[in-house]
């Protein structure tokens, strides 16, 4: 009988639905000693095609076996067997619903914060649109819609820690579900509040305690009369959370003043003839390389002259080594409305004055928009902050580790100044160079930002390399 199932099962013949049942054959055991041996063979029948699943049990010497039909175990044996398939990196899908979760946010960022929603549940988003933006100690990353649909509802909450692969808002493809309630769930918010008559038997009774304790109040009067100053109300006062970037801005500066030997040296330069060059120039090299001409290139190229010829000020102190660096990267500090940002030039040493105000005028914008990304700010040998935009006259900038200087421009102003023995008029700016010690000495911060204004006063030392 046995036999002549496997054979119909071997040739794919369909089973009548009699035998679909549990069939057991049991070896008699021969002695105690010996291990007993016991197999079970169930064939399920499956309709039009006929499956034959054994299960074998073999239990040691001196054990128990259960007979019992194993029916339950391969029906559920491919029921329990889940399979995620992700169509996206930052969306999980689930028949007409699916689910924006946060995105890879960088190697060196494990989590964020959930800033703000650009969108409303009801609302309709489109494929890769933003719908909340989260910000991280670096960067602002958005979270996009994976597929069209309309918004259900947001799974987290504004100010929530969120790490990549965190779920965010739940969007559905029809726009059945979609939680348009918002308002409805005021209206009978109010309609409950409406009859008020506990409430107004609560208020009966409230005026009663209040004229008493006037009555009772009549020592703090004197108290005002004290000499001690009185403090502002704290009503008058509003604390804020910090975010990521502030944080993450303070303790680097914070760091960096602890660990270098911070010295700052001034000097003074004439913008005159950098700014007839910008004059004469600007609208033909507008026509050529469709960008605008401005003072920051010509610093920018002053400054790679000036590390090539002190190549200490290029260098970094790592542990009891000095690791002096071949190539030039000059970060670029950028004020944005949620903090400052340092996007990074590469290789400047290589780029003419359009290419540096093409790529100058790129981070900046990113960086406005905060669509900037962690790699266009990493790295960097040497900084450039010009305060001169927001009319600061002279300040004494702070390194931004792991570099060892930073220039410092500021801003121009007309200033009487003895030229050829005359007192003339002429468009000055300060500059400074705050510079760790441990490593550069006075001799080379002077000389370097002596060539910076060596350059700028006369750019044509650039062409002749002099």
């Amino acid at each position: 009988m046995l036999g002549a199932l496997r054979r119909k099962a071997a040739s794919g013949a369909t089973f009548a639905p009699g035998y679909g049942k549990l069939l057991y054959k049991l070896r008699p055991a021969v002695s105690t000693s010996q291990a007993c041996s016991a197999f079970a063979e169930e064939i399920c029948n499956t309709g039009a095609s006929g499956n034959v699943r054994t299960l074998c049990h073999l239990p040691l010497p001196g054990h128990t076996m259960s007979f019992q039909p194993k029916r339950e175990f391969l029906d559920n044996f491919q029921k329990n067997v889940t399979i995620q398939i992700w169509s996206r990196p930052f969306s999980s899908d689930s028949g007409d619903t699916f689910e924006a979760v946060v995105p890879f946010m960088g190697e060196s960022i494990t989590d964020g914060t959930l800033a703000i929603f650009l969108k409303k549940p009801g609302d309709r988003v489109e494929v890769d649109e933003p719908i909340a933006q989260i910000e991280t100690d670096k960067v602002t990353i958005d979270v996009n819609s994976p597929e069209a649909g309309v918004i259900q509802e947001f799974v987290a909450k504004e100010g929530d820690t969120v790490e990549p692969g965190t779920k965010v808002a739940i969007i559905s493809k029809s726009g059945e579900g979609a939680t348009h309630v918002a308002p409805s769930d005021e209206k009978p918010s109010e309609k409950p509040t409406s009859p008020p008559p506990p409430p107004v038997e609560e208020k009966k009774e409230k005026p009663t305690p209040v004229v008493e304790k006037p009555k009772g109040r009549p020592p703090p009067s004197p108290k005002p009369s004290a000499t001690e100053p009185q403090l502002p109300p704290k009503e008058r006062e509003r604390r804020v959370p910090m975010t990521r970037l502030r944080k993450r801005v303070a303790t680097r500066l914070k760091d960096s003043q602890n660990t270098f030997a911070l010295l700052t040296t001034f000097n003074e330069v004439d913008m005159t003839n950098l700014m007839k060059l910008r004059s004469d120039y600007k609208d033909t090299f507008a026509e050529k390389h469709g960008v605008k001409l401005g003072l920051m290139s010509g610093f920018v190229k002053a400054a790679i002259s000036a590390l090539q010829k002190q190549p200490i000020v290029n260098a970094v102190i790592d542990g009891d080594d000095i690791i002096y660096r071949d190539y030039v990267d000059i970060s670029i500090a950028v004020g944005t409305p949620k903090g400052l940002v340092v996007p990074v030039l590469r290789n400047c040493e290589n780029m003419n004055f359009a290419e540096v105000e093409k790529e100058i005028n790129t981070l900046a914008k990113k960086a406005n928009d905060g669509t900037i990304s962690i790699d266009e700010m990493a790295g960097g040998t040497f900084t450039i902050s010009n305060g001169g935009v927001y009319g600061s006259l002279l300040s004494t900038p702070i390194i931004n580790p792991p570099q060892s200087a930073i220039l410092g421009m500021h801003s121009i102003v007309s200033r009487p100044m003895v030229v050829g023995g005359n007192i003339v008029p002429r468009p000055m700016m300060y500059i400074a160079l705050t510079y760790d010690h441990r490593l550069i000495d006075g001799r080379e911060a002077v000389f370097f930002l002596r060539r910076i204004k060596d350059v700028v006063e006369d750019p044509r030392r650039l062409l002749l390399d002099v």
